[in-house]
């Protein structure tokens, strides 16, 4: 076995923990750790984005992130928090028609989640059919930033509805809710799935009346970035018959958008809290039909996109979210050691027979050395201490351990230290002849 002095093992050790971090730091650069902490823009208090939001927050605790809901306004606000570099919003729920890819560059969508229907709920005791009946009403609207006051508007000015025909007014969600019950309002424009505490509150109340949408199917031509859907005959109450038949209506769908630099683990994570949430069946949906990579207005996160088509990986099956970095870099570790090690196997023999040659060598270097300065100073004083010299090198040179291969070798120089010492020798015995003869 070769011996290593202190210094030699210093060096190596070092080298090692330079080595060690400096791929420490670029793993950590190129595949960094998930983030503990990370914020989803919602809605209002009592909004289908704010009931969704509360139930991928479960999710991510299960894998120990933190996800910090932002009450807003709502869709509007949402596509502007997440543009603005200031904001701490990295993840948002957004609705159709309210922006696209080219005016909110910069953002990703990670598919649609669900459809989200338009109601319009009134407390009047005479029936209304049609949105021109709705003029001089009190209408709660939303406020100014969310995508129920901007569809409102939209929506409505087609029945002839307006800020000069009626009376708008920015309650929404929770609010709205109470806003019908004191009578502060008469008709309430809301958007949210069956299942949203609001839009719940006034399905299950028996004083409060929906409006339909006979020309559901003429909207969605006006507006592409509308849905027609249904809600069925019973599908609230089957036993009272509620709603007592088929009632027309139209919605739009709801994505989740991201910003491009989200890590991709939260991504991942994002995308599971999806399925979990959404994939089941609902009043408005079949079983699998949502989340999917269907997004006309906004480019599909490529992570999405394989999602959808290949499902969730080995390691987002098998492994928790903190475990699964680790991994990831562990295999890092290994290809690069791979990219590297293969070309240097091929070069390896070579190095190592160098490594075996340079000792051999050395020891060369210093009995030539001692030769040229015995043949340009051969005193007596001087024969002495080369004798003493090469004593000392051949001792070194028996402590020199080397591969069988190299045996030849070694047995080489230590005949060539055996010439030296003969002609050291040698002429150290002259004089006594020549005083004999």
């Amino acid at each position: 076995m070769p011996r290593f002095s202190r210094w030699q093992l210093f060096i190596g050790l070092a080298a090692i923990g330079c080595v060690v971090g400096i791929v420490s730091l670029t793993l950590s650069h190129f595949i960094p750790a998930p983030p503990s902490r990370v914020v989803m823009a919602t809605a209002f208090k009592g909004a289908s984005f704010e009931y969704y939001g509360r139930q991928y927050r479960e999710i991510f605790a299960r894998s120990n992130i933190v996800l910090e809901l932002r009450e807003t306004a709502g869709a509007v606000e949402n596509v502007r928090l997440l543009q603005d570099a200031k904001s701490d919003v990295q993840i948002a729920f957004v609705t159709g028609g309210v922006s696209n890819g080219k005016s909110a560059p910069g953002l990703l969508s990670l598919g649609t989640v669900y459809n989200q229907p338009f109601w319009i709920f009134y407390s009047s005791a005479e029936p209304l059919e049609r949105l021109s009946q709705l003029k001089g009403k009190r209408i709660a609207v939303g406020p100014e930033g969310s995508a129920t006051r901007l569809s409102g508007e939209k929506i409505l000015s087609k029945g002839g509805v307006n800020f000069q025909t009626a009376t708008l007014l920015p309650f929404a969600g929770l609010d709205a809710v109470r806003a019908l019950s004191e009578n502060k309002v008469d008709v309430v424009w809301i958007i949210g799935s069956p299942d949203a505490t609001a839009v719940k509150s006034f399905l299950e109340n028996p004083n409060v009346r929906l409006l339909g949408f006979p020309l559901a199917e003429a909207y969605t031509r006006i507006y592409p970035d509308l849905v027609r859907l249904v809600l069925p005959k019973g599908v609230l109450d089957i036993d009272k018959v509620i709603p007592p038949e088929d009632v027309p209506l139209i919605g739009t769908t709801t994505k989740v958008l991201v910003r491009s630099d989200l890590h991709p683990e939260i991504v991942q994570l994002l995308l599971q809290a999806m399925v979990e949430t959404h994939s089941g069946p609902e009043t408005f949906q079949r079983s699998g039909e949502f989340p999917n990579g269907a997004d006309a207005e906004y480019p599909v996160a490529q992570t999405a996109a394989d999602f959808y088509r290949s499902g969730p990986s080995f390691m987002q099956r098998h492994l928790p979210l903190w475990l699964s970095v680790h991994v990831q870099r562990a295999i890092a570790v290994l290809v690069t050691g791979i990219a590297i090690g293969l070309p240097l196997i091929h070069y390896f023999p070579a190095l190592y027979k160098w490594n075996a040659r340079r000792r051999l060598l050395y020891w060369y270097s210093q009995l030539k050395a001692l030769e040229a300065s015995f043949d340009t100073s051969p005193g007596d004083r001087h024969l002495a201490e080369m004798q003493a010299a090469i004593e000392q090198i051949e001792d070194e040179v028996s402590r020199v351990r080397l591969p069988l291969t190299f045996t030849d070798q070694l047995y080489n120089l230590r005949s060539h230290i055996d010439i030296v010492r003969r002609k050291v020798t040698t002429r150290a015995h002259a004089p006594i002849r020549m005083a004999a003869e």
